[in-house]
C-alpha cells in the first residue's frame, strides 16, 4: 500500500456560507485533479495532528475499508478519533473567522495559487497548545487528569494522537 504524499499549508480565511467555500474548494480540487482537506487548527494539537488523520485516512481508503463516502470526511473522522460524521465536520471549517491546515494530498501544481484566492496563507507557529486550548482538546478526547498525570504534561499531545489511531481499533 502506498502512502499519499500531502502538502500542508496554515492559512487563515472567513466563511460567510460554507457551502459556497467548500463548492469553490471542490472545484479548485477538481481542476487540479487533488484532494483538498481543511482542518480546523483549533482543533488540533499541530502539524502531526494533521498528518496522523492524513496517514490513517489514506490507509483505510486504499484498503478499500473507509468509514465515510469521501476522503475528506474520512479524515476529519480520524482528526476527530470518532466514527460520527457530524462530529467529525467541527474538525473542518465553520463560518466566521479560521484558522486551519489546508491539506492538498497528492500535491498539485498551481493549487496554492488557487486558493490563494479564497484564503490568506501564513507562517504562523500552531503547535502552542495553551491552558484554554488544552482544556478544550481534553474534554472533547475524554483526556483524563489521572491520564495526563500518569504520562507527564509534555505528552499531552501524544494522548491526542493515540485517540486518532484508536479510530481503528474502534471500527
Amino acid at each position: 500500500m502506498a502512502e499519499v504524499a500531502c502538502d500542508i499549508y496554515p492559512a487563515v480565511f472567513t466563511i460567510d456560507e460554507n457551502i459556497r467555500f467548500l463548492r469553490e474548494v471542490r472545484r479548485i480540487a477538481g481542476i487540479c485533479g487533488t484532494h483538498i482537506i481543511l482542518f480546523d487548527a483549533d482543533r488540533l494539537v499541530g502539524r502531526d495532528h494533521v498528518e496522523a488523520a492524513l496517514r490513517h485516512a489514506w490507509r483505510s481508503w486504499t484498503r478499500g475499508e473507509p468509514i465515510a463516502n469521501s476522503i475528506e470526511m474520512e479524515a476529519l473522522l480520524y482528526a476527530a478519533g470518532t466514527r460520527q460524521c457530524q462530529v467529525a465536520a467541527s474538525f473542518g471549517i465553520h463560518p466566521g473567522e479560521n484558522r486551519a491546515y489546508i491539506a492538498v494530498c497528492p500535491p498539485a501544481p498551481g493549487v496554492r495559487d488557487r486558493l490563494a484566492d479564497l484564503v490568506t496563507f501564513v507562517d504562523e507557529d500552531r503547535e502552542e497548545i495553551g491552558p484554554e486550548k488544552r482544556e478544550r482538546l481534553a474534554d472533547f478526547f475524554g483526556i483524563t487528569p489521572e491520564e495526563v498525570a500518569v504520562v507527564g504534561e509534555d505528552r499531552f499531545r501524544d494522548l491526542v494522537l493515540e485517540r486518532v489511531a484508536l479510530l481503528d481499533v474502534y471500527r
